[in-house]
């Protein structure tokens, strides 16, 4: 990763913030995207942060020429941004509707996770073409494999995002651009602990390690699939779970 040049959305904290901080220590000049103000987390003196909105495909195109006009170059993309609004479908409750997953909030989803992924990969693949190749690696997650339990957008948009990701490695293949997929299981984060308590003791119980995962195990993964000694690989997904049973 010696003096590549690494874009990662959603790089302020979380796996985000790890990924950005294990790339910089590889070597990678990293580009911090978020849309919270003043993060530079994981960028060292020869990274940079960006206020992106992935949503904005102006934002998105003009942050993109930013880190081109500095480096010359973009070799890896990690699509990591992403956003949580769980709600069951429709909540029942002594014979009537008690609640559902607005639109809105299927929507915003949708816009983040899914939208955001392909306007930042339409965004760079031309400037990876140019240069002859790169990596594009798209956070995925297990529930994009099983579902999960009020999880309709967010387990929506990591499907699309496994199948968008192998779309993508047919159709740029041939301009040596490798595209894979990460997916997590219950990473400890701030979004996570986001979960009440109780549904969170289950995922760990159902996670043959016994454990939550480090923001840092996927961080690890990204750095292998963009590394040379993935060179062979392209349209996989990699779960990085601790064997996570499916159904959970």
């Amino acid at each position: 990763m010696q003096d590549k040049v690494v874009i990662v959305t959603g790089g302020a904290a979380g796996i985000g913030r790890a990924t950005a901080r294990r790339f910089a220590a590889a070597g990678a000049r990293v580009a911090v995207w978020d849309i919270k103000e003043g993060a530079k987390e994981g960028a060292d003196e020869d990274g940079t942060f960006q206020r992106v909105d992935v949503t904005d495909p102006a934002a998105v195109e003009a942050a993109v020429a930013e880190v081109f006009e500095r480096w010359g170059r973009i070799d890896v993309l990690v699509n990591n941004a992403g956003i949580l609004r769980d709600a069951q479908l429709v909540k029942w409750k002594n014979g009537e509707k008690t609640g559902e997953m607005s639109e809105r909030d299927f929507d915003a989803v949708i816009s983040v996770n899914l939208k955001g992924v392909f306007l930042c990969t339409r965004a760079v693949a031309p400037r990876m073409i140019a240069g002859g190749g790169g990596a594009i690696l798209n956070a995925s997650s297990v529930v994009g494999l099983y579902g999960n339990f009020g999880q309709t957008n967010y387990a929506a948009t990591k499907a699309g995002v496994i199948s968008m990701t192998q779309t993508w490695a047919r159709e740029l293949g041939k301009y040596n651009i490798r595209v894979n997929a990460v997916a997590p299981g219950f990473i400890a984060t701030e979004m996570a602990f986001s979960i009440p308590e109780k549904v969170l003791e289950g995922m760990v119980a159902h996670t043959p390690l016994g454990r939550l995962g480090k923001p840092e195990d996927i961080a690890e993964a990204y750095l292998w699939l963009a590394s040379d000694a993935a060179d062979f690989i392209t349209g996989t997904v990699l779960s990085v779970d601790g064997g996570l049973v499916p159904g959970t």
